[in-house]
């Protein structure tokens, strides 16, 4: 992924809901056998950011 879409990616995460983020998570494992092997990275990048944020809601959730 180029650096405009990794931040439209971020961005998108933060402003949508668990249920929105888990569907896309799906769709993203759904579609790994069909993704070339250079494509590979970016689908680990985006399961890794989506982890991230998952992460970063528990942890606020903890905190409030």
């Amino acid at each position: 992924m180029n650096k405009e879409t990794i931040k439209a990616f971020i961005l998108w995460l933060e402003n949508s809901s668990d249920s929105e983020i888990e569907a896309r998570r799906q769709l993203i494992l759904s579609k790994t056998k069909s993704v070339s092997r250079d494509g590979m990275s970016d689908v680990r990048l985006a399961l890794r950011l989506i982890d991230e944020e998952v992460l970063a809601r528990i942890e606020l959730g903890k905190l409030a």
